[in-house]
């Protein structure tokens, strides 16, 4: 059975019984969930030592080794185009469906009283988003190596890019040795990823148990809309922009693309994290896909570290959801701000869960909404997270393919071969 058929079973079983177990006390229930909590734990872990390594050793070989720098400039600028294209029309589809679908949905007042009173407890428990100023100023990292130990992704990838760069300027006989180190580091790195990856079924299921036990279904009432909106449009987004543009811009087929991109998907879906995506992802492109080596070496770490396009509908839909509840009304230009702002907070979305939520401040501040709010989103954004992750390895994919077919375009290579 192929290893994709198996994660998407695992993860289908894993939410049946977590459904199962939801609410019971019994100690057979507790004994599952007590089990099965720490395997899922030990397996995101395990995914997540090896981001470092591989994204610092990828990058380096793939920029340091190229034969022509000006190629990976060439593919970086149109990588931002293409993010910025698709942010845009991620946080356009959020501003004018959710204001759509939220406006057909009236909420009780009760629960709007109780939602308010519990969110600044909630937003006093996270941690606080970094201004602007301190945004760009950590994009430098003063230590590399204390970014890597931070787990600070994009300083990382600056670091790495910037390092690789000027390693093309040394000498042939010295950068082929630095580079035979990181290449052997790569390596190691994805040997020891796909052993990890044989066991997604097993990590997937232990994953999807608790978490289905734990929400079961008492979500009710305005958070249940607020769930349904981002998961739809999260959905529709996938089904309606980014699959057909994989399909007609990337010159793929629909089943190729499809089959690629579900390792990656079930592993976002539930571990929540862009990043514990990112060697599936790897492993899709160049088996799967068979796209040009740049590709895999140089776009998808940079993708995985700062393209979000499910953050431009998480944050929009969010916001809205928001200003619903405190009764604030959202002109035209106001709405239009949400929508710029959401683009441009999307780039500095950390990969972990509940990332997007913890930059959406700026854009509630922007729109002159209450920030005390996204206490409220926090304390329910397991299932839009899921959603949102999905969305962002989904439009990871579909921007490789679209990539490749220009990278093979410009190397006068047959889009076919």
């Amino acid at each position: 059975m192929p290893l994709t058929l198996q994660v998407l079973l695992a993860l289908l079983a894993g939410l049946g019984l977590g459904l199962g177990l939801s609410g019971s006390d019994s100690a057979f229930a507790q004994g599952v969930l007590g089990t099965l909590g720490p395997v899922g734990t030990l397996w995101i872990n395990a995914i997540r030592m090896t981001v470092i390594p591989l994204v610092t050793a990828t990058l380096i070989v793939g920029v340091g080794s190229a034969p022509d720098a000006r190629a990976v400039g060439r593919l970086g600028a149109r990588a931002l185009v293409i993010f910025v294209i698709v942010l845009a029309a991620a946080s356009a589809v959020g501003v004018v469906m959710g204001a759509w679908l939220l406006g057909a949905f009236s909420f009780d007042a009760a629960a709007v009283d109780a939602m308010r009173a519990s969110a600044s407890s909630a937003v006093a428990g996270n941690a606080s988003v970094p201004t602007l100023s301190d945004w760009l100023i950590g994009l430098v990292p003063v230590n590399p190596v204390k970014a890597a130990a931070d787990g600070a992704m994009l300083p990382l990838i600056l670091f790495s890019v910037c390092f690789a760069a000027a390693l093309t300027r040394v000498g042939d006989e010295r950068r082929t040795a630095v580079l035979r180190v990181f290449e052997g580091i790569q390596d190691a790195s994805l040997v020891l990823v796909r052993a990890i990856l044989a066991l997604a079924p097993i990590g997937v299921f232990a994953l999807a148990v608790p978490l289905a036990a734990k929400l079961g279904l008492a979500a009710a009432g305005a958070l249940v809309v607020y769930i349904g909106v981002v998961s739809a449009i999260c959905i529709g987004f996938m089904a309606f922009l980014l699959y057909p543009a994989a399909v007609m811009l990337g010159k793929v087929s629909l089943r190729q693309f499809a089959v690629a991109s579900l390792p990656a998907q079930g592993i976002a879906f539930s571990s929540r994290s862009s990043l514990a995506a990112l060697p599936a992802m790897l492993e899709s492109v160049r088996d799967t896909l068979r796209l040009p080596p740049t590709i895999g070496s140089f776009f998808i770490p940079l993708a995985a570290s700062m393209f979000r396009a499910g953050a431009g509908i998480g944050q929009t839909v969010g916001v809205l959801f928001i200003a619903k509840l405190y009764g604030v009304d959202l002109g035209t230009a106001q709405l239009a701000t949400i929508a710029v702002t959401s683009v441009i907070t999307s780039f500095s979305v950390p990969g972990v869960p509940g990332g997007s939520i913890l930059v959406m401040i700026p854009v509630l501040m922007a729109a002159g909404i209450p920030i005390e709010g996204i206490g409220i989103l926090l304390g329910v954004d397991t299932i839009p997270d899921m959603f949102r992750t999905t969305t962002n390895v989904t439009g990871h994919m579909t921007a490789a393919t679209i990539l490749a077919r220009g990278e093979r375009d410009a190397l006068g290579v047959n889009a076919g071969a």
